[in-house]
């Protein structure tokens, strides 16, 4: 069963998230703008959330030129390595079963070796989570650009910058930038307190790489639903 809802949920997530970066309308409703377009770096982008760096087709969605890098750090992802391994190419399919193909390379080999440039994209990723907290942190505004406001957008946008941080936080390779190398953790007091904080946090990986995915597809669906005027977004103050 384990395997089976792991196709089924990466499936339904790889279609909706592919649909929207492909439909290039929709994704930004003043002051929000969706997750899947953030940062929009061409003067064909709705909104001014991001300064535009040059001028790109019509016909090329703002999205495609960005989400490579956090498509990156999930493909590569040493959790979802395993889920996808396990799910899609039963390979194996749990702990203690059988590797139905007859020869195992690992990661040793083309398309697979590849996986090793991990931690690049998690700096990347690094970039991308300020990035989020900034479009976040705009969204303290009103319709108008009025600073000193807040809506219910604002949370979601919040949260979803909290929990993509915190799923780059408690990355295998994070933990091992913050702590490896180092034969004495005595001599490095902070950076061991640091390493201690994030190896808590890397425990609880599995759930931040979930989460973090749920949150950030509601968070797009959110603008949307504004973006179509299906909604009107709840204002606090």
């Amino acid at each position: 069963m384990q395997p089976l809802v792991t196709v089924v949920v990466l499936v339904l997530f790889i279609a909706y998230s592919t649909f929207r970066a492909f439909q290039n309308a929709h994704y930004y409703a003043s002051p929000y703008i969706s997750p899947f377009y953030s940062p929009c770096i061409t003067t064909r982008c709705e909104g001014d959330s991001f300064p535009e760096f040059f001028t790109g087709p019509s016909w090329i969605s703002p999205a495609l030129y960005i989400l490579v890098l956090p498509l990156g750090i999930r493909l590569t992802c040493y959790y979802y390595r395993k889920a996808y391994y396990r799910s899609f190419w039963l390979s194996p399919p749990a702990c203690a079963v059988a590797e139905p193909h007859r020869r195992y390379t690992g990661e040793t080999r083309l398309p697979l070796l590849g996986q090793n440039i991990h931690r690049y994209f998690l700096y990347a990723a690094l970039l991308f989570n300020v990035i989020l907290f900034y479009e976040a942190f705009r969204g303290f505004r009103d319709e108008t650009g009025e600073w000193g406001h807040m809506g219910l957008g604002t949370l979601i946008l919040l949260a979803n910058a909290v929990l993509l941080f915190m799923y780059s936080i408690s990355c295998h390779s994070c933990r091992h930038i913050v702590g490896g190398r180092l034969n004495h953790f005595s001599r490095h007091p902070l950076r061991y307190k640091a390493w201690t904080w994030v190896s808590k946090q890397n425990a609880r990986h599995m759930q931040y790489a979930w989460i973090s995915l749920f949150g950030v597809a509601f968070a797009d669906f959110y603008v949307f639903l504004l973006a179509t005027g299906t909604i009107t977004d709840l204002r606090f103050f």
